[in-house]
């Protein structure tokens, strides 16, 4: 009934620009969080940013002051606009929706891939 869609990832050189997106369809639930993870080769995913249903956002370190995290009016789209891009943000970035009906439930994005390259 659940399905994430995402886009916007590609190549860019150091100091670049990308937006990523991610859209939800499907009813009956609750959106409690959202919010965009990554994984490089090799490694462990790792979260990126986080919006809650308040709109209050947090940021992995590495990432504050260049990316921001936000939502749509509807509340089912997600975006990620990543600025001053570096190459350790090369990497395969998803998406994660975290509702509720009855319980909770994640929701994963298919991922998108950014390189950051010169």
């Amino acid at each position: 009934q659940v399905q994430l869609v995402e886009s916007g990832g590609g190549l860019v050189q150091p100091g670049g620009s990308l937006r990523l997106s991610c859209t939800l369809s499907g009813s009956g639930f609750a959106i409690l969080t959202m919010g965009w993870y990554r994984q490089a080769p090799g490694k462990q995913r790792e979260p990126v940013a986080i919006i809650t249903s308040s709109g209050t956002t947090n940021y992995a370190h590495s990432v504050k002051g260049r990316f921001t995290i936000s939502r749509d009016n509807t509340e089912n789209t997600l975006y990620l606009q990543m600025n001053s891009l570096k190459p350790e943000d090369t990497a395969v970035y998803y998406c994660n929706f975290n509702v509720w009906r009855q319980l909770t439930y994640d929701f994963w994005g298919q991922g998108t891939q950014v390189t950051v390259s010169s």
